[in-house]
């Protein structure tokens, strides 16, 4: 995906702070964030500290994951309840400025943990428990927030969402399907006909794992920030702790997900026993997990296959894409083998 040139925009940027951010000051330097697939990232800076501008990427149409106003809806809604986030400071509807609406928030400081980090080197097996721990602890907290008496239920539709999702990442995938893989489709039609029971909403993060998180870099598992809103709506938070668990990939998983998460490491909690603290931590019901684990497998399954769908149309120029059937066969086999065990 390009990035787009913010140094172009510089002086009409700079106008725009000045009049909405005068606090800002002179911006002295402009960098783009490495990484992620969505949303584009900048760090702006002056000569004292940083900000964070984040708009959606080239070429895109504003729908829920690139609408820039309910992003920073999403968080102004929810700092007063739950604090681990940047503070938003500014939104800018007007396409003049950038050429697509951005938003502007606080740089929180902190580690951020990712599969080629350096910093792993230096963590021990203790480290990675508590880390993980604090990981799922921090999850079962953002559950708690009363979604009712904080307004926090207007932020989506919480009713038939899981029944929503289901038949819109079924439909996702056969609407980019290049390649007959039968246990994907043997996945799609068993989420079919499961009724998993019904639990009360709440505030989810909908892309919730290590690399979305911001640890502290003096106190070991102490969580500063969690990153990556856009996706951030009500309701079932199983759908939630699921997709968490399907990027919680471990150490005897095939080899190509460690590619995407860390939680492979010696030190991290099993997914079982994630679950389990979860479990202990809110109280829920979480005798079906095994249904929403599943479901995150395939919907990360679709995702790969959207992007392998473009490639293979010619609308990626990018040959690497083509390897992508590879972990989209890899997905589906694991996702099936889960439900031939019985077990996650």
């Amino acid at each position: 995906m390009s990035v787009p040139n913010l140094q172009n925009h510089l002086p009409a940027l700079q106008e725009w702070l000045n009049e909405h951010l005068p606090q800002i000051g002179q911006i002295t330097d402009v960098q783009p964030f490495s990484g992620g697939f969505s949303n584009i990232t900048f760090r702006i800076s002056n000569s004292q500290q940083s900000y964070v501008l984040r708009m959606p990427p080239p070429g895109s149409k504003v729908k829920t994951a690139h609408d820039m106003s309910r992003e920073f809806r999403v968080l102004t809604s929810l700092q007063p309840h739950y604090p681990l986030i940047p503070q938003a400071l500014a939104f800018c509807n007007d396409t003049s400025v950038l050429g697509a609406p951005f938003y502007v928030m606080e740089y929180l400081e902190g580690m951020i943990l990712r599969p080629h980090s350096s910093q792993l080197q230096k963590l021990t097996q203790d480290d990675m428990e508590t880390l993980s721990t604090a990981i799922i602890n921090n999850l079962a907290k953002l559950h708690s927030i009363d979604i009712l008496s904080s307004g926090l239920v207007q932020l989506g539709k919480p009713e038939g969402y899981v029944e929503r999702q289901v038949s819109g990442w079924i439909n996702r995938y056969y609407q980019s399907e290049t390649d007959t893989i039968e246990t994907l489709n043997q996945v799609a039609k068993w989420l079919q006909q499961q009724k998993p029971r019904e639990q009360s909403p709440a505030m989810l993060h909908n892309d919730y794992k290590y690399d979305n998180v911001i640890f502290s870099r003096q106190t070991m598992g102490e969580i500063v920030g969690v990153l990556d809103w856009e996706m951030a709506t009500v309701g079932d938070p199983l759908m939630d702790l699921g997709a968490a668990l399907a990027y919680w990939f471990e150490a005897t998983d095939p080899e190509p997900f460690r590619n995407y998460n860390i939680t492979w490491l010696p030190g991290n909690l099993t997914r079982k026993a994630a679950a389990e603290l979860y479990t202990n931590n809110t109280g829920r019901d979480t005798s079906d997990l095994l249904f929403y684990y599943v479901f995150g497998l395939f919907k990360n399954a679709v995702i790969v296959q959207q992007i392998y769908y473009r490639w293979k149309k010619g609308l990626h120029s990018d040959d690497r894409f083509g390897a992508l059937i590879q972990l989209i066969h890899l997905l589906g086999k694991h996702a099936a083998g889960t439900l031939e065990k019985n077990s996650f």
